[in-house]
């Protein structure tokens, strides 16, 4: 089946674009963003959260998470990186692609797009990012890319490919703390090769934690749905916040997988491209040991 791309309300806003190929469908709004506020299953539950109180509301005069996947210049800053996306966008398709642009942000001089092309077959979407520097002085910033999922799922990401001692000597990747992440909170669980985080609604207290992986991935399990976003950092490149290609954080209303880009040096009018690659399975986990996520994720990630 081919990919159609149609305008239609939804969830009250009135200009929102749907993509499908019969097996998945992708949501875009086009009064706000840029934001996917949706990707699942055709006809099935939506694998992004979404804050219902603040779906179909437009020009707040302040920041808005309303859930979904959206683009953001990191690293983090309460200045910049919440710069408003409040007001209608720009869309643009083709037959298998949808482009969506913003205007650029009155608070930093930043233009964000993102671009889904999505599969004839299957669930993959590739997901290109790009951030331009409309502004008069260069600027050094990353492409931060925060995917917002709905809630009682178990967000996992793994860790570069484990060694012995003494035959492997040297580290393979940072463990990236924050000042609020506690390890010893129970909705954290670590194997020897993945790092796994529950989504509980009822336990108040954020949680983050990042790493680096040649091959960063995340991934969310949730009602026999596995989401999985992929992303391929550049070797030699310096990644913000103590060299983070991928960051998981969740308080008590939703989980996100979150990969970083590397510092890019952009003077006006050059840009930056993030890169991520989206499928969704029919998957369940049996227990969270390697053998388990093993089982599950290691068919799925891209070789």
């Amino acid at each position: 089946m081919s990919v159609t791309i149609e305008k239609q309300e939804w969830n009250g806003w009135p200009n929102c674009w749907r993509l499908s190929n019969g097996t998945v469908e992708l949501i875009v709004t086009q009064d706000i963003g840029p934001r996917v506020m949706r990707y699942g299953f055709a006809g099935g539950q939506n694998l992004f959260k979404e804050f219902s109180e603040q779906l179909g509301k437009s020009g707040e005069s302040g920041w808005r998470i309303r859930g979904g996947h959206r683009l953001w210049k990191g690293p983090e800053d309460r200045h910049a990186t919440y710069a408003l996306d409040n007001s209608p966008i720009d869309i643009q398709t083709t037959k298998d692609t949808l482009i969506a642009t913003q205007p650029i942000e009155a608070e930093t001089g930043l233009q964000k797009q993102i671009q889904l092309q999505l599969a004839e077959t299957g669930s993959e979407v590739i997901v290109t990012h790009t951030i331009w520097n409309r502004g008069l002085l260069p600027v050094e910033i990353a492409a931060w890319t925060p995917t917002v999922m709905a809630p009682t799922g178990l967000g996992v990401t793994g860790f570069p490919p484990r060694g012995t001692h003494p035959e492997d000597l040297e580290p393979t990747n940072p463990l990236i703390m924050w000042a609020f992440t506690d390890l010893s909170d129970p909705r954290w669980k670590f194997t020897k090769k993945y790092l796994t985080l529950r989504q509980d609604p009822a336990n108040h207290s954020p949680q983050k934690l990042g790493h680096w992986n040649r091959h960063t991935f995340g991934a969310y399990f949730l009602g026999g749905d596995v989401f999985l976003k992929e992303y391929f950092p550049a070797a030699g490149m310096q990644h913000p916040e103590f060299g983070a290609s991928f960051e998981i954080f969740t308080n008590q209303d939703f989980l996100e997988l979150e990969t970083m880009g590397p510092f890019m040096k952009l003077a006006k009018d050059e840009s930056l491209i993030h890169i991520e690659y989206w499928s969704l399975h029919k998957a369940t986990l049996e227990a969270v040991t390697d053998q388990a996520l093993d089982a599950a994720l290691l068919p799925l990630l891209k070789k």
